[in-house]
């Protein structure tokens, strides 16, 4: 008979957010599938469980997951674990339940901690409809088309950022969405957690300087409903002007272009109120 794959949360930070089903199920499955088998190892020990471990992260997923599957198909029982939070979101994981499907392996869920609903829950911003964006890419091309893609999305929107490549995307992002409320959370259930509500303007202001430290999960409030007959005043295609050429890292004179056509108003119009405003001569 086939055993049963279980996905199960750990904790983001704080220890004492490990439920009690989570750890009977590392206590009783034959073995478990780690993201980093050293890490996993401290939360074993932690709970004073002793478990057989295989390792399953990126580079090995494919082949891994075959053995882990032929291992539950012959009867065992495997609990998947990612280093924090639940397994299977923006995670290698994602690929063993879809091998498991489709050997008809049984998948079950032991709901554990999570980066993205716990931001979401204290971010201050609409969390009715929300959609999660993962990492952005690290080639600037790659960013920029990827927040392009978004820019009109009206329903909050949640990314999770490197701290080493923070002021980069805040700038980008206030290129890409102009000036929108952010709430920066991070180090959540750490000791320093920290929630920041701010908007991408201050945010760029803030924090070129003074970049912060730990893992950093970002919730950015959508965009307004696209209103197709929008009069736009000569402020707010200057205002749109800078924000491009910030964004973007183009110079004014291209952004203000790109405004022009965006807004309608004439690109020598929005150009001499952006230089005046963004102090350029």
């Amino acid at each position: 008979m086939s055993g049963i794959l279980y996905v199960v949360g750990t904790p983001i930070g704080n220890l004492g957010d490990m439920s009690p089903r989570a750890v009977e199920t590392l206590e009783n499955v034959d073995f478990i599938a780690a993201e980093d088998t050293r890490v996993t190892l401290k939360l074993l020990n932690h709970f004073g469980i002793k478990k057989p471990m295989v390792s399953y992260f990126e580079h090995n997923k494919h082949q891994r997951g075959e053995i882990i599957c032929q291992r539950i198909l012959s009867g065992e029982n495997c609990a998947i674990v990612t280093d924090a939070g639940m397994p299977c979101i923006s995670d290698p994981g994602e690929l063993l339940v879809k091998q498991c499907e489709e050997y008809g392996i049984e998948v079950k869920a032991v709901p554990g901690p999570s980066a993205v609903i716990s931001a979401l829950a204290i971010s201050g911003l609409p969390t009715g409809r929300f959609t999660f964006e993962g990492f952005l890419s690290v080639n600037k091309k790659s960013r920029m088309e990827h927040l392009e893609s978004v820019k009109n999305e009206t329903r909050t929107m949640i990314f999770y950022e490197a701290p080493h490549k923070l002021n980069a995307t805040l700038r980008d992002m206030l290129g890409a969405f102009g000036n929108r409320s952010i709430a920066i959370v991070r180090e959540l259930t750490k000791i320093h957690e920290e929630v920041i509500r701010t908007t991408l303007e201050q945010a760029v202001e803030r924090y070129s300087e003074a970049p912060l430290k730990g893992e950093i999960v970002l919730v950015i409030d959508g965009a307004k409903p696209v209103d197709n007959n929008k009069v736009y005043t000569e402020k707010e295609a200057a205002d749109l002007a800078i924000a491009l050429a910030a964004g973007e890292d183009i110079s004014l004179s291209e952004a203000s272009k790109k405004a022009a056509k965006e807004t309608g108003i004439k690109k020598g119009i929005i150009y001499k109120l952006a230089t005046e405003r963004d102090g350029v001569k």
